[in-house]
């Protein structure tokens, strides 16, 4: 009897050293760098919770011109039409800290199809490198299309770095996969409502 029992323990000690071996290599390439990455497994199950489809009721009013709301910790966006037939559920970019996160309403002004764009001031005193203006095309950061909001200076729009979806990588501004951006773009219309939270 004593032999079946440490038979087991043994068996059970092996398993949770090698796990610990397995993971140690993993946990070790993230000491120097700025964005943990955990397991792939672990990322899925979280995204999985949190990337969950909403009613607007809670967030709006109405529907009226349409309603977007980004959802900066899940990092989602959620589009509804005026008549709620159209519900659209989208991953996004969001700012890269607190301090570049505007929170609140706000409106669609102005819509897009292959944006200009020029740093902010601040981002020029961040980045005295950056070209002062990049015309539309691959190398231009807001993709394909970009939806102006009543901020200045914010936007959601496109992105042709795909790295960025999912992750806390922008300037202020919602970022969007171009297929995403550009459905979003035809479903939208000036006036369209917008809350991040």
């Amino acid at each position: 009897m004593t032999n079946k029992v440490d038979t087991k323990l043994s068996r059970r000690a092996f398993v949770a050293v090698s796990t610990a071996c397995v993971a140690a290599p993993a946990l070790a390439q993230t000491d120097n760098s700025t964005e943990v990455e955990r397991d792939i497994s672990e990322v899925v199950r979280r995204n999985i919770s949190s990337f969950r489809s909403l009613d607007w009721r809670p967030y709006f009013d109405n529907t009226r011109n349409g309603a977007i709301l980004v959802d900066t910790t899940s990092r989602a966006l959620h589009y509804w039409s005026e008549d709620q037939s159209i519900y659209k559920l989208y991953p996004t970019s969001v700012p890269l800290s607190e301090d570049l996160t505007r929170l609140g309403r706000t409106s669609v002004i102005r819509k897009v199809e292959g944006p200009s764009w020029a740093p902010t001031p601040s981002m020029r005193i961040r980045n005295p490198e950056w070209p002062s203006f990049v015309g539309p095309g691959p190398d231009n950061p807001l993709g394909t299309h970009a939806l102006y909001l009543s901020w200045t200076y914010y936007r959601i729009h496109g992105t042709h770095d795909t790295r960025k979806i999912g992750r806390r990588s922008s300037n202020g501004c919602i970022g969007l996969y171009n297929e995403h951006i550009k459905e979003l773009y035809d479903l939208v219309g000036n006036g369209a409502q917008v809350l991040l939270i």
